[in-house]
Protein backbone atom coordinates (compact mmCIF):
# COMPACT_ATOMS: atom_id res chain seq x y z
CA UNK A 1 0.00 0.00 0.00
CA UNK A 2 1.60 3.30 -0.96
CA UNK A 3 0.24 6.99 -0.07
CA UNK A 4 1.07 10.54 -1.40
CA UNK A 5 0.50 13.45 0.89
CA UNK A 6 -0.82 16.52 -1.05
CA UNK A 7 -1.00 20.13 0.18
CA UNK A 8 -3.95 22.58 -0.60
CA UNK A 9 -4.32 26.41 -0.95
CA UNK A 10 -7.48 26.77 -1.76
CA UNK A 11 -9.50 24.77 1.09
CA UNK A 12 -11.91 26.71 3.02
CA UNK A 13 -11.43 24.27 6.19
CA UNK A 14 -7.75 25.36 7.98
CA UNK A 15 -6.91 21.37 8.29
CA UNK A 16 -7.85 20.42 4.83
CA UNK A 17 -4.64 21.97 3.92
CA UNK A 18 -2.97 18.33 4.44
CA UNK A 19 -4.64 15.73 1.78
CA UNK A 20 -3.81 12.07 2.47
CA UNK A 21 -4.73 9.41 -0.18
CA UNK A 22 -4.74 5.80 -0.02
CA UNK A 23 -3.77 4.56 -3.54
CA UNK A 24 -6.30 1.66 -3.99
CA UNK A 25 -5.30 -0.74 -6.74
CA UNK A 26 -8.68 -1.12 -8.30
CA UNK A 27 -10.83 1.98 -6.48
CA UNK A 28 -13.99 1.64 -8.68
CA UNK A 29 -14.29 -2.31 -7.22
CA UNK A 30 -13.45 -0.88 -3.91
CA UNK A 31 -15.86 1.62 -3.64
CA UNK A 32 -18.63 -0.52 -5.64
CA UNK A 33 -20.27 -1.98 -2.36
CA UNK A 34 -20.02 1.17 -0.48
CA UNK A 35 -22.77 2.16 2.12
CA UNK A 36 -24.95 4.50 -0.06
CA UNK A 37 -23.71 8.42 -0.23
CA UNK A 38 -20.83 7.62 2.15
CA UNK A 39 -17.34 8.87 1.21
CA UNK A 40 -14.27 8.78 2.26
CA UNK A 41 -12.83 11.46 4.37
CA UNK A 42 -10.37 14.20 2.33
CA UNK A 43 -8.10 14.33 5.54
CA UNK A 44 -7.48 10.32 5.73
CA UNK A 45 -8.65 7.85 3.09
CA UNK A 46 -9.11 3.90 3.12
CA UNK A 47 -6.80 1.29 3.18
CA UNK A 48 -6.51 -0.59 -0.23
CA UNK A 49 -9.50 -2.65 -1.49
CA UNK A 50 -11.30 -1.57 1.48
CA UNK A 51 -15.24 -0.93 1.77
CA UNK A 52 -16.63 1.46 3.08
CA UNK A 53 -19.63 -0.70 5.39
CA UNK A 54 -20.43 2.52 7.37
CA UNK A 55 -20.39 6.56 7.50
CA UNK A 56 -21.85 8.93 9.56
CA UNK A 57 -20.86 12.74 9.56
CA UNK A 58 -22.34 14.92 12.70
CA UNK A 59 -21.93 18.55 12.66
CA UNK A 60 -21.24 19.28 15.98
CA UNK A 61 -21.14 16.48 18.81
CA UNK A 62 -18.83 15.05 21.87
CA UNK A 63 -16.10 12.66 21.19
CA UNK A 64 -14.52 10.65 23.98
CA UNK A 65 -11.04 9.84 22.40
CA UNK A 66 -9.33 7.27 24.50
CA UNK A 67 -5.93 7.97 25.81
CA UNK A 68 -5.39 5.20 27.97
CA UNK A 69 -5.40 1.62 28.10
CA UNK A 70 -8.50 -0.23 29.13
CA UNK A 71 -9.59 -0.63 33.23
CA UNK A 72 -12.72 -1.43 34.78
CA UNK A 73 -13.97 1.43 37.13
CA UNK A 74 -15.94 1.01 40.50
CA UNK A 75 -19.08 -0.12 38.68
CA UNK A 76 -17.05 -3.23 37.20
CA UNK A 77 -17.65 -1.30 33.19
CA UNK A 78 -14.59 -1.68 31.50
CA UNK A 79 -13.70 2.12 30.09
CA UNK A 80 -10.34 3.93 28.76
CA UNK A 81 -8.42 5.10 31.72
CA UNK A 82 -7.95 7.69 30.29
CA UNK A 83 -10.04 10.33 27.65
CA UNK A 84 -10.50 13.36 26.34
CA UNK A 85 -13.98 14.73 25.87
CA UNK A 86 -13.79 16.87 22.05
CA UNK A 87 -16.17 19.24 20.40
CA UNK A 88 -16.73 19.57 17.05
CA UNK A 89 -17.63 17.91 13.94
CA UNK A 90 -17.27 14.16 13.76
CA UNK A 91 -16.92 11.82 10.62
CA UNK A 92 -17.17 8.17 10.81
CA UNK A 93 -16.36 5.74 9.33
CA UNK A 94 -16.68 2.29 9.74
CA UNK A 95 -14.74 -0.22 6.67
CA UNK A 96 -14.50 -3.52 5.70
CA UNK A 97 -11.72 -6.04 4.43
CA UNK A 98 -9.69 -6.46 2.35
CA UNK A 99 -9.32 -10.44 2.66
CA UNK A 100 -5.52 -11.59 3.19
CA UNK A 101 -4.86 -8.47 5.20
CA UNK A 102 -4.12 -8.71 8.45
CA UNK A 103 -4.61 -5.98 11.80
CA UNK A 104 -0.85 -5.24 11.87
CA UNK A 105 -0.19 -4.38 8.08
CA UNK A 106 -3.30 -2.01 8.10
CA UNK A 107 -2.37 -0.35 11.22
CA UNK A 108 1.33 0.49 10.50
CA UNK A 109 0.21 1.91 7.03
CA UNK A 110 -2.52 4.33 9.10
CA UNK A 111 0.40 5.14 11.19
CA UNK A 112 2.54 5.92 8.76
CA UNK A 113 0.53 7.96 6.61
CA UNK A 114 -0.64 9.94 9.84
CA UNK A 115 2.86 11.00 10.58
CA UNK A 116 4.15 12.02 7.87
CA UNK A 117 1.79 14.88 7.93
CA UNK A 118 2.87 15.76 11.34
CA UNK A 119 0.02 14.06 13.21
CA UNK A 120 1.26 13.21 16.74
CA UNK A 121 0.22 9.70 18.33
CA UNK A 122 -1.04 10.59 21.80
CA UNK A 123 -2.25 6.61 22.81
CA UNK A 124 -1.62 3.55 21.35
CA UNK A 125 -2.55 -0.15 22.11
CA UNK A 126 -2.79 -4.03 20.95
CA UNK A 127 -4.42 -6.75 22.41
CA UNK A 128 -7.15 -7.72 24.50
CA UNK A 129 -5.72 -6.68 27.77
CA UNK A 130 -5.17 -2.94 27.20
CA UNK A 131 -7.32 -1.93 24.25
CA UNK A 132 -10.30 -5.14 24.11
CA UNK A 133 -12.90 -2.82 24.65
CA UNK A 134 -12.06 -0.04 23.25
CA UNK A 135 -13.71 -1.48 19.63
CA UNK A 136 -17.04 -2.19 21.54
CA UNK A 137 -17.24 0.45 23.51
CA UNK A 138 -17.28 2.77 20.87
CA UNK A 139 -19.43 1.57 18.57
CA UNK A 140 -22.37 0.69 20.86
CA UNK A 141 -22.10 4.29 21.74
CA UNK A 142 -23.59 4.93 18.17
CA UNK A 143 -26.35 2.66 17.42
CA UNK A 144 -27.39 4.43 13.90
CA UNK A 145 -23.86 3.05 12.62
CA UNK A 146 -23.89 -0.02 13.82
CA UNK A 147 -26.32 -1.01 11.84
CA UNK A 148 -24.03 -2.86 8.63
CA UNK A 149 -22.57 -6.27 7.59
CA UNK A 150 -19.99 -5.50 10.69
CA UNK A 151 -22.57 -4.69 13.07
CA UNK A 152 -23.88 -6.61 15.87
CA UNK A 153 -22.58 -9.49 18.29
CA UNK A 154 -19.18 -9.32 15.43
CA UNK A 155 -18.01 -6.58 18.11
CA UNK A 156 -18.46 -8.04 21.43
CA UNK A 157 -15.14 -10.15 20.87
CA UNK A 158 -12.72 -8.74 18.24
CA UNK A 159 -9.89 -10.08 17.71
CA UNK A 160 -6.08 -8.69 17.05
CA UNK A 161 -7.12 -5.12 17.90
CA UNK A 162 -4.94 -2.49 17.60
CA UNK A 163 -5.97 1.45 18.32
CA UNK A 164 -4.47 4.54 18.05
CA UNK A 165 -5.28 8.25 18.45
CA UNK A 166 -3.68 10.97 17.03
CA UNK A 167 -3.51 15.08 17.02
CA UNK A 168 -2.58 17.18 14.41
CA UNK A 169 -2.37 21.23 15.10
CA UNK A 170 -2.27 23.64 12.71
CA UNK A 171 -2.50 27.54 12.93
CA UNK A 172 -6.58 28.17 14.15
CA UNK A 173 -7.12 24.52 14.31
CA UNK A 174 -6.69 21.04 15.94
CA UNK A 175 -7.74 17.61 14.35
CA UNK A 176 -7.85 14.80 16.06
CA UNK A 177 -8.00 10.87 14.34
CA UNK A 178 -9.33 7.87 16.14
CA UNK A 179 -8.40 4.50 14.83
CA UNK A 180 -9.29 1.18 15.57
CA UNK A 181 -8.19 -2.13 13.49
CA UNK A 182 -9.36 -5.63 14.28
CA UNK A 183 -11.01 -8.83 12.65
CA UNK A 184 -14.28 -9.59 12.76
CA UNK A 185 -13.91 -12.57 14.36
CA UNK A 186 -17.91 -13.58 14.86
CA UNK A 187 -19.94 -12.11 11.69
CA UNK A 188 -17.42 -11.57 8.41
CA UNK A 189 -13.84 -12.60 9.33
CA UNK A 190 -12.60 -9.89 7.65
CA UNK A 191 -10.15 -6.48 9.09
CA UNK A 192 -12.40 -4.09 10.06
CA UNK A 193 -11.41 -0.61 10.45
CA UNK A 194 -13.01 2.55 12.47
CA UNK A 195 -12.06 5.79 12.12
CA UNK A 196 -13.35 8.67 13.07
CA UNK A 197 -11.90 12.45 12.66
CA UNK A 198 -13.31 15.21 14.78
CA UNK A 199 -12.16 18.40 13.66
CA UNK A 200 -12.47 20.69 16.91
CA UNK A 201 -14.15 23.78 16.73
CA UNK A 202 -16.91 25.82 18.68
CA UNK A 203 -20.39 25.64 17.73
CA UNK A 204 -22.49 27.72 15.67
CA UNK A 205 -23.45 30.76 17.06
CA UNK A 206 -25.59 33.52 16.75
CA UNK A 207 -28.47 31.19 17.63
CA UNK A 208 -29.54 32.59 20.96
CA UNK A 209 -29.16 36.69 20.91
CA UNK A 210 -28.96 38.96 23.86
CA UNK A 211 -30.18 42.21 22.67
CA UNK A 212 -30.10 45.83 24.45
CA UNK A 213 -33.04 45.56 26.29
CA UNK A 214 -32.26 42.21 27.81
CA UNK A 215 -28.99 43.69 29.19
CA UNK A 216 -30.93 46.03 30.70
CA UNK A 217 -33.40 44.17 32.55
CA UNK A 218 -30.23 41.90 33.70
CA UNK A 219 -28.18 45.39 34.81
CA UNK A 220 -31.45 46.42 36.58
CA UNK A 221 -32.72 43.35 38.02
CA UNK A 222 -29.16 42.14 39.40
CA UNK A 223 -27.06 44.35 38.39
CA UNK A 224 -24.82 42.61 36.16
CA UNK A 225 -25.52 40.14 32.96
CA UNK A 226 -23.68 37.66 31.42
CA UNK A 227 -22.21 37.87 28.03
CA UNK A 228 -21.87 34.75 25.61
CA UNK A 229 -22.16 36.25 22.39
CA UNK A 230 -18.45 37.68 22.66
CA UNK A 231 -16.45 35.16 20.71
CA UNK A 232 -12.43 35.06 21.16
CA UNK A 233 -9.77 32.96 19.24
CA UNK A 234 -8.40 29.58 21.58
CA UNK A 235 -6.26 30.76 24.32
CA UNK A 236 -6.30 34.31 22.80
CA UNK A 237 -8.00 37.97 23.03
CA UNK A 238 -8.45 38.20 19.42
CA UNK A 239 -11.49 38.78 18.79
CA UNK A 240 -13.59 37.24 16.37
CA UNK A 241 -16.29 38.72 13.45
CA UNK A 242 -19.07 36.77 15.51
CA UNK A 243 -19.20 38.71 18.20
CA UNK A 244 -20.38 42.50 16.47
CA UNK A 245 -23.74 41.34 16.72
CA UNK A 246 -23.35 41.27 20.30
CA UNK A 247 -20.76 44.41 20.47
CA UNK A 248 -23.58 46.63 19.02
CA UNK A 249 -26.53 46.21 20.91
CA UNK A 250 -24.12 46.90 24.07
CA UNK A 251 -23.53 50.33 22.51
CA UNK A 252 -27.29 50.55 22.00
CA UNK A 253 -27.70 50.13 25.51
CA UNK A 254 -25.11 52.72 26.43
CA UNK A 255 -26.71 54.80 24.13
CA UNK A 256 -29.94 54.11 25.46
CA UNK A 257 -28.96 55.33 29.12
CA UNK A 258 -26.37 57.90 28.97
CA UNK A 259 -25.88 57.54 33.02
CA UNK A 260 -24.89 54.03 32.86
CA UNK A 261 -21.24 52.94 33.12
CA UNK A 262 -20.00 49.39 33.36
CA UNK A 263 -17.30 47.61 34.33
CA UNK A 264 -16.70 44.84 31.54
CA UNK A 265 -15.27 41.85 33.22
CA UNK A 266 -13.28 38.51 31.64
CA UNK A 267 -13.93 34.84 32.83
CA UNK A 268 -12.33 31.89 31.93
CA UNK A 269 -12.60 28.45 32.87
CA UNK A 270 -9.73 26.90 35.03
CA UNK A 271 -7.90 25.03 31.84
CA UNK A 272 -4.33 26.40 32.74
CA UNK A 273 -2.71 28.17 35.12
CA UNK A 274 -4.21 30.74 37.69
CA UNK A 275 -1.61 33.78 36.73
CA UNK A 276 -2.35 32.71 32.76
CA UNK A 277 -6.00 32.97 32.61
CA UNK A 278 -6.05 36.02 35.27
CA UNK A 279 -3.83 37.88 32.34
CA UNK A 280 -6.02 36.11 29.80
CA UNK A 281 -9.44 37.57 30.83
CA UNK A 282 -7.98 40.80 31.70
CA UNK A 283 -6.55 40.71 28.05
CA UNK A 284 -10.07 39.80 26.64
CA UNK A 285 -11.90 42.54 28.60
CA UNK A 286 -9.74 45.17 27.60
CA UNK A 287 -9.92 44.05 24.14
CA UNK A 288 -14.00 44.20 24.19
CA UNK A 289 -13.55 47.73 25.44
CA UNK A 290 -11.38 48.84 22.56
CA UNK A 291 -13.89 47.68 20.02
CA UNK A 292 -16.81 48.95 21.78
CA UNK A 293 -15.10 52.34 22.00
CA UNK A 294 -13.12 52.23 18.71
CA UNK A 295 -15.48 50.67 16.26
CA UNK A 296 -18.85 51.35 18.43
CA UNK A 297 -18.37 54.74 19.70
CA UNK A 298 -18.98 54.05 23.10
CA UNK A 299 -17.16 56.78 25.44
CA UNK A 300 -14.00 55.61 27.17
CA UNK A 301 -14.53 56.86 30.53
CA UNK A 302 -18.03 55.09 31.20
CA UNK A 303 -16.57 51.76 30.47
CA UNK A 304 -13.67 50.43 32.69
CA UNK A 305 -12.02 46.85 32.32
CA UNK A 306 -11.24 44.20 34.05
CA UNK A 307 -9.99 40.26 34.37
CA UNK A 308 -10.95 37.38 37.31
CA UNK A 309 -10.07 34.38 35.64
CA UNK A 310 -11.91 31.63 37.11
CA UNK A 311 -12.60 33.15 40.89
CA UNK A 312 -15.89 33.29 39.78
CA UNK A 313 -17.24 30.18 37.86
CA UNK A 314 -21.46 29.90 37.12
CA UNK A 315 -20.44 26.08 36.44
CA UNK A 316 -18.61 22.74 37.65
CA UNK A 317 -15.00 23.13 35.56
CA UNK A 318 -15.39 19.48 35.46
CA UNK A 319 -17.45 19.25 32.68
CA UNK A 320 -17.42 20.85 28.66
CA UNK A 321 -20.59 22.15 29.18
CA UNK A 322 -19.98 24.14 32.08
CA UNK A 323 -16.43 25.23 30.91
CA UNK A 324 -18.17 27.38 28.29
CA UNK A 325 -20.59 28.57 31.12
CA UNK A 326 -17.86 29.82 32.36
CA UNK A 327 -16.29 31.57 29.68
CA UNK A 328 -17.65 34.57 29.49
CA UNK A 329 -18.13 38.48 29.87
CA UNK A 330 -20.14 40.33 32.41
CA UNK A 331 -21.25 43.60 32.17
CA UNK A 332 -21.36 44.82 35.96
CA UNK A 333 -23.17 48.39 36.60
CA UNK A 334 -20.03 50.69 38.13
Amino acid sequence: MTFRSIKTSDMNRTLSSILLVFVATSPILAQAQDSPGATDHVLVSRYAGSVLDGYKVTTFDEFDLPLGPVIKDANGNRVPSKKKTLEGKITRHLYRGPDGRSTLEIFRNYRSALEEPGFEILFECSGKDQCGFLFHWSLYKDKKITNTKTSGSAFDSPKDIRYLSAKLTAPGSETYVSLMVAIDAIWTKQPVTLLDVIEVEAMDTGMVTVDADVMAKGIDDEGHIAIYGIYFATDSDDLSDESDETLEEISKLMNSRPSLNLLVVGHTDNQGGFDHNMGLSQRRAAATVKALVDRFGVDQNRLTDAGVGYLSPVASNDTEEGRAKNRRVELVKR
